[in-house]
């Protein structure tokens, strides 16, 4: 019986085993450009014969400050989002006022608007206030597109505590601020870690703001830094590649670390 189960298992195995080689393959095809020296789009070696780490040497060298810019960025949106989006969806939770549901509503709509439109409209904004060009102004414009999704994520999970812990805290004699910083923000735990995660990547990865918002190398996010890399006469695909490495590795440290949080705030959210 077992091996029957198994023998029509088969098929579905091998069928994933081809769509994960399919998306492992272009980050195999990156880490093996970049230990490779003078490799060319058309004439790199499939496998790294002679690996060497001078791409990443250059890379580190001439990428390092957009490095730390785009660490900044992402960093400070997280924290200004959180400061945000966290007590938002505690108020959205908890009380029931009118225009709450409309409000939720527009947290909805402003998910569809394309960030090119944002951008767009920020600039003449941003112009005005002398936030071009300014790490401050890119946290801002990111955060402005990360407190929607983080007040409907975190809401969510609030939305699911039982009401009568929070209840049982202001019997207590707690106020409406103690009973959110010392149960509520607990409980949540992994919903915030859930919305810090997302906010984080769409930071780090954000193009369109930094493009729009931006003309100076002084203010040059990792993303600008590759695409200024990648030219008509580019000849030297070791280096770009092994930014793009470098570009990947604290997304995917945190994806790895905080996996299990990000699994049971979406389940959690998704339920709700």
């Amino acid at each position: 019986m077992n091996n029957s189960v198994n023998v029509r298992r088969l098929p579905m195995t091998a069928l994933g085993l081809v769509f994960l080689t399919l998306m492992i393959f272009p980050v195999y095809w990156m880490v093996n450009s970049s230990l490779q020296t003078g490799s060319g789009a058309a004439s790199t070696s499939f496998f790294p014969i002679h690996p060497t780490l001078d791409g990443y040497a250059t890379a580190i060298s001439e990428q390092g400050r957009n490095f730390l810019t785009s660490l900044v960025i992402a960093l400070g949106t997280v924290v200004l989002t959180l400061l945000v989006a966290t007590p938002a969806a505690y108020g959205l939770s908890r009380f029931r006022t009118r225009g709450g549901t409309v409000f939720l509503l527009v947290l909805l709509v402003t998910q569809m608007i394309p960030a090119m439109v944002i951008a767009n409209a920020l600039y003449p904004l941003f112009n005005s206030l002398n936030l071009l060009n300014d790490v401050f102004g890119l946290i801002l414009a990111n955060t402005a597109g990360g407190i929607p999704f983080a007040v409907l994520l975190i809401r969510a999970f609030m939305g699911a505590i039982p009401r009568a812990l929070v209840e049982a805290a202001l019997v207590d004699g707690a106020n409406n601020l103690r009973a959110f910083v010392s149960i509520v923000v607990p409980i949540s735990r992994n919903a915030i870690v859930t919305a810090a995660l997302f906010t984080f990547l769409n930071a780090w990865s954000d193009f369109l703001f930094a493009l729009t918002l931006t003309s100076t190398p002084e203010v040059r996010p990792i993303t600008l830094g590759i695409y200024d890399y990648i030219s008509a006469d580019t000849q030297n695909w070791g280096p770009v590649m092994a930014t793009a490495v470098l570009a990947s590795i604290p997304a995917g440290l945190l994806l790895i670390f905080a996996q299990r949080s990000i699994a049971a705030g979406a389940v959690s959210g998704a339920v709700k």
